[in-house]
């Protein structure tokens, strides 16, 4: 088949794979497709996978069938979810060597990139010291990590890490990484195509290239040469028409995107944008859409090459060979958005964009927005709401409570802020909601306004860009003067890393159980997320976040009702807004591609500090038994038994029971580490004081801790302990009330199998690979859930714990199962895809009823045979060695 075309750029010779050429053989043509589509048709027909492509080809919108395998052009990692995949690449090269192979046959085969960004913890804020602080401490406490990274660097090939001090892994990516199109040696010209182990990978997608994020489980395959499977998607089509209101920031839209589009249930479905609305947005507005996906439920929300990506690719300092290369190909093959003709999408959903205006969400979800106008009343209905997403459960006199600062003579306030964060790539990424911040800041520090000294401010720039350009404008100095002095290069706040309030404001939280607030220009709010003492959470555009701050409380409704008052004169929020005509002045004075460059360059070599680390070297690791933070695993183990055994599903005892909306942050959280809890005790029982304990992210290469902590977040609620907030459970052998960790080894030193009951949206939020491997290691066999998110869902399954599905208008309660039965699934030894099988429930009542195998693809039954998919990729490596 003819498909390879010629071009010729900047008078270089390239060839590519022609899309209209290729439709056009099965008499289709490439405008009816989605741009995303065809970015996959692409991929498919490069790697020569022809049954896959017909498939596709014959793409129908109103009703997609089949499934697609996705081979990414690259991978990132961010060291959290980084640090255990390496760690896994390592036991697998050891696995192999003790089954008589080569080592060296376990290595990246596409380009793998790390960027070190979770680890950076707020411990000091509001202080010119802070940054040169809390790096100290970054290094202090992760330099077992960090050693074992630099061994990864020069053992495996296709292998780069960012370093600690660089930026944020979706802003590096999108600012520096990505190349949109990409050359192979041959001088083949493809689209750039990605996975990531971290969910808001899908910022990408606002640069016009095509990713997501998965579990460091599946991103470890991808990066051994396996493709990733998934159900061929609908596409939805985001109409954009209009243009942002007055006031109306990309923050804003994004929160509007998220609540529109999780009531629109986009969940596992491909977003596509486009329309003259689409054509106004800056690309970075486009990005803070894209980074939102997650939250919104989507696989994706992609952003079809154009104009506006040309231009964005010049200002960041992309060479101009390389952007004429993005728009000749682009335009030649069909990826460039001309808005001339609409492709066929799964249904439309329309948008005009003026109907936008200033929102904040929370206080525990993203995607319960709320119109800034609104959020005082809205945040004291919720202190009196049933205790769930939307309320805590109080009494009507808990919005007047005051409590005495433990020490002080100073009072704290039910909705008081205790800390004000600009955080995350989400925003950070955006000059104009950036400057806008830095704007609101000056005019608020020249009028003599003041952020109380019990909020905790933070600025955390998502890159050295950031820093560059508020500085040149004068801009760094207002926002310090208002406590908002830079933290570090990394996500902080917005991951959980909000480091410890002051003393005396923690203690008279732990004491009195307060509900403060938050305000954070972050992506996620869940419960337990943000700092474990702050209850309601709240994001907002990073103008929002001082405006807050100023304010002082959530009460305070910021369009009626003064910031403060200096020297008798009120002052509203209005008279501290920028226009968006001082913006945009502001960007185009201080932002230029020179300063991109020079942000950028010799970024794997810039960090003195980083290239001192001394480490191993050799092509496998030399373990440390004693290490808290490295250790090998035991997923390889059993490496060779088959795990088919349809035995193993009978008589499951409920380990736990859950409602709607368990996060992977429930399930395995990356903040704090309880002293008390089973974790914290493993650590003091190893030498370690609390101060050392780190963060639970930071200890993902060690399985000890991360099994002790799965189901350990302080706010998940198992309804088989009702009166019990936290990890805990009840035994169903004695009735006895313990961690849940605790539970899970009694069942399995009785071998006795366990299974989770859940409801719905099981496993949102983070593409958190250990909420999958905690589940597995505690010897859960199965999870039975009214539906899944999608990350999650894939990662129970190559884990080898099997998803089942309540049948449609079944669950939990409406069959009677109250999670004191034991379970037993008539599960086949040959299982088909989505099969319905029998269970039976025991308890008071014998129950029957039928629930739905999540299993979504042939690929999906081949991991649950090999025990998972990491041990699938050694047994194919092992057979293609030996051959």
């Amino acid at each position: 088949m003819d498909w390879k075309k010629e071009l010729f750029v900047n008078d270089e010779h390239y060839t590519y794979f022609d899309l209209p050429s290729i439709v056009n053989t099965y008499q289709k043509k490439i405008a009816e497709y989605p741009y995303s589509i065809r970015v996959l048709l692409e991929s498919l027909a490069r790697h020569q996978e022809i049954t896959d492509l017909e498939n596709l080809i014959a793409f129908d919108a109103k009703q997609p069938s089949g499934v697609v395998p996705f081979r990414p052009s690259r991978v990132v990692l961010q060291d959290f979810t980084g640090v255990p995949a390496v760690v896994d690449l390592a036991a697998m090269r050891d696995a192999v060597v003790n089954l008589g192979g080569d080592p060296r046959v376990i290595n990246p085969e596409i380009p793998v990139t790390l960027v070190v960004d979770h680890s950076v913890q707020v411990d000091c804020a509001g202080t010119e010291e802070s940054l040169a602080y809390n790096t100290e401490k970054e290094f202090e406490r992760n330099h077992e990590r960090y050693q074992f990274l630099k061994w990864a660097q020069q053992a495996f090939d296709n292998f780069e890490v960012v370093p600690p001090e660089t930026g944020i892994i979706h802003q590096v990516n999108l600012e520096y990484l990505s190349d949109v199109i990409l050359k192979n040696d041959d001088n083949l010209l493809f689209p750039d195509s990605l996975e990531g182990t971290d969910s808001h990978t899908t910022m990408i997608n606002g640069l016009g290239v095509l990713g997501w994020g998965v579990g460091g489980i599946e991103a470890e395959a991808a990066i051994l040469g396996e493709a990733s499977y998934f159900p061929t998607p609908e596409v939805i089509g985001v109409e954009l028409t209009g243009t942002l209101s007055l006031g109306a920031t990309a923050t804003d839209l994004a929160l509007y995107l998220t609540e529109l589009l999780r009531n629109e249930k986009v969940v596992g479905k491909f977003v596509e944008y486009f329309g003259a609305g689409y054509k106004s947005l800056s690309l970075s507005d486009r990005a803070t859409i894209a980074n939102m996906a997650p939250e919104y439920g989507a696989t994706c929300g992609f952003c079809p090459i154009d104009e506006e990506t040309l231009s964005y690719l010049r200002l960041t300092g992309r060479s101009e060979k390389q952007v004429k290369l993005v728009e000749v190909y682009a335009k030649q093959n069909n990826l460039f958005y001309d808005g001339l003709e609409t492709p066929a999408y799964t249904r439309v959903i329309k948008l005009d964009l003026s109907t936008v205006h200033s929102s904040v969400a929370g206080p525990k979800r993203p995607q319960d927005r709320i119109l800034l106008a609104d959020v005082s009343e809205n945040f004291q209905t919720s202190l009196t709401n049933p205790s769930g997403p939307k309320g805590f459960g109080l009494s009507a006199d808990e919005i007047d409570r005051i409590e005495t600062i433990s020490g002080t003579d100073n009072s704290i306030e039910t909705g008081d802020l205790a800390l004000a964060a600009i955080t995350s790539c989400t925003n950070t990424s955006n000059p104009s909601v950036m400057v806008a911040a830095g704007l609101l800041a000056k005019k608020a520090v020249n009028l003599g306004l003041k952020v109380p000294s019990t909020i905790k401010t933070s600025l955390a720039p998502g890159s050295k860009i950031v820093t560059q350009y508020l500085e040149k404008g004068n801009l760094l100095e207002p926002l310090a003067a208002l406590g908002f002095d830079i933290v570090g290069y990394g996500c902080t706040t917005c991951i959980g890393n909000s480091g410890p309030l002051a003393a005396e404001i923690e203690t008279t939280l732990k004491e009195s159980e307060l509900v403060v607030s938050a305000v954070l220009s972050g992506n996620r709010n869940f419960e337990g997320r943000i700092h474990p003492l702050i209850k309601a959470n709240y994001l907002a555009s990073p103008p929002l976040v001082i405006a807050y701050a100023l304010a002082g409380s959530i009460k305070k409704d910021l369009t009626k009702e003064a910031l403060a008052t200096i020297d008798g004169k009120e002052i509203y929020l209005q008279d501290l807004w920028p226009s968006q005509e001082e913006v945009n002045a502001y960007i185009n004075d201080f932002l230029n591609p020179e300063d991109f460059r020079e942000a950028y360059s010799n970024v794997y070599q810039s960090n003195e500090r980083w290239n001192k680390i001394e480490t191993s070297e050799g092509d496998c690791y030399d373990w440390d038994d004693a290490s808290t933070y490295i250790a090998n695993p035991p997923f390889f183990k059993d490496l060779g038994k088959t795990a088919n055994d349809s035995n193993g599903l009978t008589n499951l005892q409920v380990l736990a029971k859950f409602g709607d909306s368990v996060t992977t942050d429930h399930i395995s959280p990356a903040g704090n580490i309880g002293l008390q809890s089973p974790a914290g005790k493993y650590l003091k029982d190893h030498g370690l004081t609390y101060k050392d304990f780190n963060s639970f992210g930071s200890r993902r290469g060690n399985h000890e801790v991360m099994m002790r902590g799965t189901f350990g977040n302080i706010r998940i609620q198992n309804q088989l302990t009702p009166e019990i907030t936290g990890g805990y459970t009840k035994l169903s052998t004695t009735g006895e009330e313990l961690p849940i960790y605790d539970a899970a080894m009694y069942y399995q030193k009785e071998q006795i199998g366990t299974v989770i009951l859940a409801g719905k949206d099981y496993g949102m939020g983070s593409s958190r690979d250990w909420a999958a491997k905690g589940t597995n290691l505690l010897g859960v066999k199965a999870v039975l859930a009214e539906s899944y998110e999608r990350i999650h869902r894939s990662n129970l399954v190559m884990m080898g714990v099997i998803p089942f599905e309540y049948l449609p208008g079944e669950t939990a309660q409406s069959l009677g199962l109250t999670g004191k039965e034991s379970y037993s699934f008539d599960f086949p030894t040959e299982p088909s895809i989505n099969q319905i099988i029998d269970v039976t429930a025991i308890g008071e009542d014998e129950l029957h009823f039928k629930v739905k195998l999540r299993f979504d693809s042939e690929a999906d039954i081949a991991y649950w045979k090999n025990q998972g998919i990491l041990p699938l990729v050694i047994n194919k490596k092992m057979q293609k060695e030996q051959a």
